[in-house]
């Protein structure tokens, strides 16, 4: 009697695994134990600070390019990663870090600084290999200030390690759900932001597929609470002809009892704060989650012991399921 049980018991579970949908299957492979082992290596101190062009930020890339290779996500072209150089005035000389090219011919013409950085893309091929959705998060901070007293690290467990984890996550999820996306979906992670952007620049600036891209997803900061009364806030911001983005997450905030509480905010005209702005500035539609400011933002102090767990993988449930829409869905989308 005992081993019919077992076997009722077996069959009813194989039963429930086969009725669950692919994208319940990607939202259910979202958890903490990743958000915190992927946020634990990218703060620590031993890669000093992930600063572009240094050290610890090529450990973070290899890193990085290394997880998705594991997970069976394909690079982008021949590599995961995308190289390019930033150039500005020798230190004496005010400027800052350029990578448009004739920016660079000018510096080059006059005694200037270089710093070698690299974006990290990957990618799952779409049914429709014509159309891109992007999802990305910076990976760099700020490194190492050798004369502050105490704690020299900029560790950055919330700019930006926070956004990292959700993008891993997300391009877990996809593989994880079993089913190929309508449309190409690129998990990108850029180096240089802290330093004007300059990875995400980069790419818009060289992509032959741009005008291809219906949506760009962007993660910046996802992880603390600057509001103690409400420890779930998260601010949404999104192009603001798009209000489809809204009707997303509300929808899937009631259908899958994600705890969140949005701070909604379209954006006429979204260039500016992250990564989301050179996608913007080339019309593309974007979406930022982003959790604010708070005490810790650029200090030696943001670390991760100091994070909102629950809140990282509630909103990287949430942006799974935008990112499944910006993959899937197909509808009609504004551009700027």
């Amino acid at each position: 009697m005992k081993k019919y049980c077992i076997l009722a018991l077996f069959c009813c579970l194989s039963y429930l695994a086969a009725a669950q949908s692919p994208v319940e299957k990607g939202l259910e492979s979202i958890n903490r134990t990743s958000a915190e082992a992927y946020i634990g290596f990218l703060a620590h101190d031993e890669l000093q600070g992930r600063e572009a062009g240094y050290h610890g930020s090529k450990i973070a890339a290899q890193y990085i390019a290394s997880l998705l290779q594991a997970m069976g996500i394909q690079p982008v072209g021949d590599s995961y990663f995308q190289p390019f150089e930033a150039y500005r005035r020798e230190r004496q000389k005010r400027g800052k870090l350029e990578v448009h090219p004739d920016s660079i011919t000018l510096f080059k013409r006059e005694v200037h600084q270089k710093l070698s950085m690299t974006n990290i893309l990957g990618m799952i091929p779409g049914k429709n290999t014509s159309e891109y959705a992007i999802v990305g998060a910076h990976f760099d901070h700020l490194g190492i200030d050798p004369a502050l007293e105490g704690d020299q690290i900029y560790n950055g467990a919330d700019d930006n390690a926070s956004g990292v984890s959700a993008v891993l996550q997300i391009a877990r999820a996809f593989i994880t759900s079993g089913k190929q996306p309508e449309r190409n979906i690129i998990f990108a992670f850029w180096d240089g932001e802290e330093k004007g952007l300059l990875g995400s620049r980069y790419f818009v600036q060289t992509c032959p597929f741009i005008s291809q891209i219906k949506g760009y997803l962007n993660f910046d900061m996802i992880g603390r609470n600057n509001k103690p009364q409400q420890p779930m806030h998260v601010v949404y911001f999104y192009t603001e002809a798009n209000p489809t983005f809204e009707k997303w997450l509300k929808e899937d905030i009631k259908k899958y009892n994600l705890q969140l509480e949005p701070d909604y905010r379209p954006w006429d005209n979204p260039i500016g704060g992250s990564d989301n702005g050179p996608f913007a500035k080339a019309g593309v539609p974007i979406i930022w989650y982003h959790t604010d400011g708070h005490p810790d933002y650029h200090q030696p102090s943001d670390h991760a012991d100091k994070l909102n767990w629950e809140k990282i993988v509630e909103i990287t449930k949430a942006s799974f399921l935008n990112a499944w829409n910006l993959a899937n869905e197909k509808i009609k989308l504004y551009f700027q």
